[in-house]
């Protein structure tokens, strides 16, 4: 099993270089082809008493197209020669940008994409969400954090006995096969902690089975599951934590659970998330 399609997200109005770079980096380890993807929202237009002049509008989308050109020169400058394969896929919506990145997800078998700790509610037209994109990609979905190692030799599964922790290990096959050390974590109450260790010794005996070496590891909660996780991987010296994404429908918003919070914005190292 391997990534034959890498889709990275690139997000206007900003440096992409370190994205690009390791999409190109994961393009080479798995001789795959690349997919940029990039999306905006226009201006938005309040209408009632408000009047927005037509220039002001004319001057956003003049510069949204300044920036769509960018960033397609960015990706390609970036992976020209490294590549065999690219293709760029762009637009301009009115829909939530983690929309339109989830549907071009189907052409793809990993997504890669950046997480900002710092977005305003004033460039949330430049901005996917995260969360929304994880839940709806239907593919394993990347977080590479500016700061984060991008080794992928030191790989933590966060395990949970739930469909999506099996889906979230079964998409992370091609990181797990080439990994140096991987290690399969479960974090239970006192009372399942056997149980846990069953369930932890049964997946590192299939990865065995797909030529894969890890280590079992089941430890009791402390209160706070996410910051155990965190403090597992640090030990661990993890540069990639593999595990299921946890969330419900409210009001066509993805609450998340805290552990997957918590991945998401974690500034240190990558998360392969799954739903």
């Amino acid at each position: 099993m391997t990534y034959a399609t890498v889709m990275v997200n690139l997000q206007l109005g900003r440096s992409n270089a370190a994205l690009v770079q390791v999409a190109g980096d994961l393009a080479e380890r798995f001789g795959a082809g690349v997919i940029g993807v990039a999306a905006c929202q226009p201006m938005q237009i309040v209408y009632g008493d408000a009047y927005v002049p037509p220039n002001l509008i004319e001057e956003d989308r003049k510069q949204i197209d300044l920036e769509l050109k960018a960033a397609e020169a960015e990706f390609r400058t970036g992976l020209q020669g490294r590549v065999g394969r690219l293709e760029w896929r762009s637009t301009v919506t009115v829909y939530s940008l983690s929309r339109y990145v989830a549907r071009q997800a189907r052409s793809a078998d990993l997504v890669v994409t950046g997480v900002d700790r710092d977005v305003s509610l004033f460039d949330m037209t430049r901005h996917t969400d995260l969360g929304d994109l994880v839940m709806q990609a239907g593919r394993p979905v990347l977080v590479v954090p500016t700061a984060a190692k991008v080794k992928f030799d030191r790989v933590l599964v966060g395990w949970k006995d739930t469909r999506e922790s099996r889906l979230a290990v079964l998409n992370a096959l091609p990181f797990l096969a080439k990994a140096t050390q991987v290690t399969v974590a479960e974090i239970a109450d006192e009372e399942v902690l056997a149980e846990a260790r069953t369930d932890v010794a049964d997946i590192v005996g299939w990865l065995k089975n797909h030529g894969i070496k890890a280590e079992p590891l089941a430890v009791a909660s402390k209160g706070d599951d996410a910051a155990q996780l965190s403090a597992i991987a640090q030990d661990q010296n993890a540069d990639l934590v593999v595990a299921g994404a946890y969330g419900h429908s409210r009001l066509r918003e993805w609450v998340l659970g805290g552990v997957t919070r918590d991945l998401l914005l974690h500034t240190s190292r990558c998360s392969l998330l799954s739903h």
